[in-house]
């Protein structure tokens, strides 16, 4: 069978993809198929875009300043937050690194995960040649523990959707780590399922994200609606919390 090679499609930030921002913050719905830094492709990063996104809007012809503090995986959708100012970017960084970032995932797969509930522990080894990542049950050489939770949400025409909360932050932790409770990602071929998606996505949605401000402090909850692809629009309705 031959290999679909699908053009990725570069998209302009626009207002529409914005779901908060202030004067330290902004955190935008990523498209599936971005990618959030530059990479060896040449594609167009997330970063890139929403610099010009904020040169644009505030008239700054100089650019703007933004700050990395998280990545998602490029056929991955949903929230992701930007620091606007090196105040803000050095004290977030700090809250990631102390897990005081609380984030949502939605996983939609064609599995019933067994048990329905319940916590994963791995040691994940990354190989940076082959971007593919290995759990262990121990620990090994040049592993990292990887941790998340877990809970069966609902099912819908064979498909289950299943909401996970990351306790730490891997590269490709949730999708080897539901790989390995034997419920690969729907269109992940990489972790176990037996197609890819033909729109370079899969169907795991970074939905919500939660904190307390680093320079206002006070409580901030960010939720990405799901991709509008004739797919997600249909497990909307069951995720915890609903669109509030």
């Amino acid at each position: 069978m031959s290999k679909v090679n699908i053009k990725y499609i570069n998209h302009e930030i626009t207002d529409s993809d914005i779901l908060y921002e202030d004067n330290h913050l902004i955190a935008v719905n990523k498209r599936a198929g971005d990618i959030v830094q530059v990479d060896d492709t040449g594609d167009e990063s997330l970063d890139d875009k929403v610099k010009k996104y904020i040169a644009t809007k505030y008239n700054k012809p100089n650019g703007a300043f933004l700050g990395v503090v998280h990545r998602l995986d490029r056929p991955v959708s949903g929230v992701i937050l930007f620091a606007k100012t090196s105040k803000a970017l050095e004290r977030v960084n700090a809250m990631f690194k102390g897990r005081e970032m609380h984030k949502t995932y939605y996983a939609v797969v064609r599995n019933r995960p067994q048990p329905e509930a319940g916590t994963l522990i791995h040691w994940l080894v990354k190989n940076p040649q082959k971007n593919v990542t290995k759990a262990h049950d121990r620990e090994v050489i040049g592993s990292q523990r990887a941790e998340l939770s877990y809970k069966l949400v609902g099912e819908l025409n064979g498909y289950y959707l299943i909401e996970v909360d990351p306790i730490t932050g891997r590269p490709h932790q949730i999708r080897v780590q539901l790989s390995t409770l034997g419920c690969p990602i729907v269109g992940d071929n990489k972790y176990g399922y037996p197609r890819g998606s033909l729109r370079k996505s899969i169907s795991l949605h970074a939905r919500k994200l939660e904190f307390i401000h680093p320079i206002k402090k006070e409580p901030i909850c960010i939720i990405a609606p799901v991709p509008q692809d004739g797919f997600w629009e249909r497990f909307e309705g069951m995720m915890m919390g609903g669109s509030d």
